[in-house]
């Protein structure tokens, strides 16, 4: 794709809109996948979710207990700052941000649903491609060892507080369209637009590429869901749900059993009659 090349040599997140279910999130994994990227950093976005989170958090009333339980033991009380970071751990932009040698692919998933000023916050860490930690630069020893959003166990040295990309992360953000961005940030990043399937050829061949054989028993339910689609807003992972459902279960009405699990998203309000 395109705009896949354009983001990654342009250095520039990737806005992917589009309705629900069309594969917004899927397309980071693929292009993970198919990269060779390694595992992909999820970060899902809330009204509530800040910069801060992605980039770190930093747990410092554990640290003071850990430093109270040293205390009873006949150390020192007071924290240790050689040990500070075991108490810090890298979010998903953090990790994204580590001097890899080749680039991370970072979801940040429905960034519509942020507070008014994250996607501005977020093009200025892109921008920069760095940012500090604030506990770290104020510490004598250059450097730490922190955890990473890899997982338990994952660690990575941070040194003089600072971390600093060698390769830029691929960053798809998904949108589902229920806010406008700024034009400023529009400008900035590299937009898809996914659609939904325009015909039952295509239907078909998105069931096929996620469940194999399952595709050669689904020319029913594909027909289906194309035909209820013209009436109200569907979801293609609904198909896909469908198709795997009836394919296990013991029911004697397939279309009825899929019917149920094909529910409009938006349009006839008769599916629970």
């Amino acid at each position: 794709m395109q705009q896949v090349n354009a983001a990654l040599y342009l250095r520039r997140p990737l806005l992917v809109t589009g309705p629900p279910g069309t594969g917004k999130s899927t397309l980071a994994y693929a292009v993970a996948h198919e990269l060779g990227l390694g595992p992909v950093l999820h970060w899902p976005i809330t009204s509530r979710t800040t910069l801060r989170d992605g980039l770190y958090q930093y747990d410092p009333l554990t640290r003071l207990y850990a430093a109270g339980r040293q205390g009873e033991g006949g150390r020192h009380g007071a924290p240790d700052e050689e040990d500070i970071g075991r108490f810090i751990r890298l979010g998903p932009l953090g990790t994204a941000l580590l001097p890899y040698r080749r680039p991370r692919v970072l979801l940040v998933d429905e960034i519509d649903k942020s507070d008014i000023d994250l996607p501005n916050d977020l093009l200025t860490i892109f921008e920069k491609g760095e940012y500090e930690l604030p506990e770290l630069t104020r510490r004598a020893e250059p450097d730490a060892e922190v955890m990473t959003a890899d997982g338990p166990g994952a660690r990575v040295t941070v040194t003089a507080g600072t971390v600093r990309c060698r390769a830029f992360p691929l960053v798809v953000m998904t949108s589902n369209g229920e806010r406008e961005f700024p034009p400023a940030f529009l400008r900035r990043c590299v937009t898809v637009k996914l659609r939904q399937p325009a015909d039952k050829g295509e239907l078909a061949a998105i069931v096929q590429e996620h469940l194999g054989s399952l595709a050669a028993e689904s020319d029913d339910l594909v027909r289906r869901f194309f035909q209820r689609s013209a009436s109200g807003t569907l979801a293609t992972d609904q198909l896909l749900n469908a198709v795997y459902l009836c394919r296990h279960a013991d029911a004697e009405d397939r279309l009825a059993l899929a019917d149920r699990i094909m529910p409009y998203l938006t349009g006839p309000g008769d599916d629970d009659e």
